[in-house]
């Protein structure tokens, strides 16, 4: 959830005063996990962009250096002081240590395919790099997998709005990627929920036999 004083007006006002500093910081703080709608800054450079108010390749470059710089930042943070974080957590919602490891395991099983795909999902595109350094990911082979997905899902987004803001309103075209992105979150969690879900089941009915 984005800041409320953050609004698409807010962005549009600081993309056009601070051009693409602006961008950069946005995208750079959201993926430090301050509460910025990187992605609708990344549409509103795009859109600047497709409108000749700014440079599609700046507009790109800067989009894609925010989210591996933020990535790399989250990494660290979680690397250094993650796990004691989480243990903390644990003991406040009464979850073992032992879960923990147990989650921290699947997740290492995982962790690139979520550095990668989580560009594209907000809450792993905040959380995923700092979960990767809890999980001890070698950072070579995350800042591989985190500079293919910026730079992926910078593409993406800046190339839509580029084009895309030619023939629509901003405001519409953040409506319909903000839309898609609630319905692409809400499938991703039924995925892992469900096989979770009907694991649990599995497991009860074998105990109850």
């Amino acid at each position: 959830m984005s800041l409320e004083f953050i609004s698409l007006e807010n962005i549009q006002e600081f993309a056009h005063q601070y051009g693409y500093w602006a961008i950069f910081l946005g995208i750079l703080l959201e993926n430090l996990g301050i509460p910025i709608p990187g992605e609708t800054v990344t549409l509103v450079g795009g859109f600047l962009a497709g409108s000749d108010e700014l440079s599609y390749w700046l507009v790109l470059g800067d989009a894609v250096a925010g989210a591996v710089i933020g990535g790399a930042c989250g990494y660290w943070i979680g690397k250094l002081g993650g796990w004691p974080f989480l243990l903390q957590i644990g003991k406040i919602f009464r979850i073992s240590e032992e879960k923990l490891l147990n989650i921290k395991e699947q997740f290492s099983q995982n962790a690139m395919k979520a550095v990668f795909f989580g560009r594209f999902f907000a809450l792993l595109r905040i959380f995923a790099a700092p979960l990767a350094g809890i999980a001890e990911i070698p950072f070579q082979k995350f800042f591989l997998y985190n500079l293919a997905g910026a730079t992926s899902w910078a593409t993406v987004m800046v190339t839509l709005a580029f084009f895309a803001g030619r023939v629509i309103s901003l405001e519409q075209l953040v409506a319909w990627v903000s839309q898609f992105a609630i319905a692409a979150l809400l499938i991703l969690v039924a995925v892992i929920a469900i096989p979770l879900w009907l694991e649990s089941r599995q497991v009860k009915r074998a105990a109850g036999e």
